[in-house]
């Protein structure tokens, strides 16, 4: 078989992510991950200091690396499987996994709003390029070459913001929002979850209380 028509089957090769999501992570709506952990620094970072815990950056690259390829429309329940932990442990690892991905939400948020900003900035500095080109229509085109550049480069910028960045900094925005109501429980071994609808609106319905008291404060 030639270079040229292994590339090819290659390229034409089909992939079964949304099978495989269905079979290892959602249940009846909701999405499971399993974490295994021997013990508590494998959540909590060995550099943090009692009551100043942070995580350990490979635990949240786990998580973050299943979440980002779940459809958003999906709540997370992390389960953190260890019969090692103590009570006290258990209560600062949930503590600090919240704080954490709280935290993360605000830098979204952060540059979420920024980006808002350059927005309406970048469709006023449009419209005013846009009233000053038809305010000097009657002018020789050279005198209005710099409107005509403003104006184009303003509008594809737009464009780009519309379609593709701001397409990314929503999908980022859902994302974080996700893992911040993110509900950890613990578990001393692994069984693959059972939800029933029951199971499942009832933690529609805590998420959605917790939403509701963020946008209170």
């Amino acid at each position: 078989m030639s270079k040229r028509r292994i590339v090819k089957l290659f390229e034409s090769r089909s992939g079964n992510l949304e099978d495989r999501l269905k079979k290892d992570y959602i249940q009846n709506g909701v999405v499971t991950i399993p974490c295994r952990v021997s013990d508590y620094n494998d959540v909590i970072s060995n550099y943090s200091v009692k009551g100043f815990e942070t995580l350990n950056q490979e635990f949240v690259d786990f998580i973050k690396r299943t979440d980002e390829v779940i459809p958003p429309e999906y709540p997370v329940v992390l389960n953190i499987i260890s019969d090692t932990l103590s009570a006290e442990e258990k209560k600062a690892i949930k503590e600090t996994i919240e704080d954490h991905f709280a935290y993360e939400l605000g830098v979204v948020e952060n540059h979420e709003k920024r980006h808002t900003r350059t927005f309406i900035l970048m469709l006023i500095g449009m419209v005013l390029s846009g009233i000053l080109l038809w305010l000097t229509r009657t002018l020789e085109e050279e005198s209005r070459e710099l409107f005509f550049v403003l104006f184009w480069f303003l509008g594809d910028t737009l464009c780009d913001y519309i379609f593709l960045t701001g397409h990314d900094l929503r999908h980022n925005r859902r994302l974080a929002g996700r893992l911040a109501s993110v509900k950890i429980i613990f578990s001393d071994v692994f069984e693959k979850p059972k939800y029933t609808d029951t199971n499942r609106e009832k933690l529609y319905s805590e998420i959605e209380k917790d939403v509701e008291e963020t946008i209170k404060d």
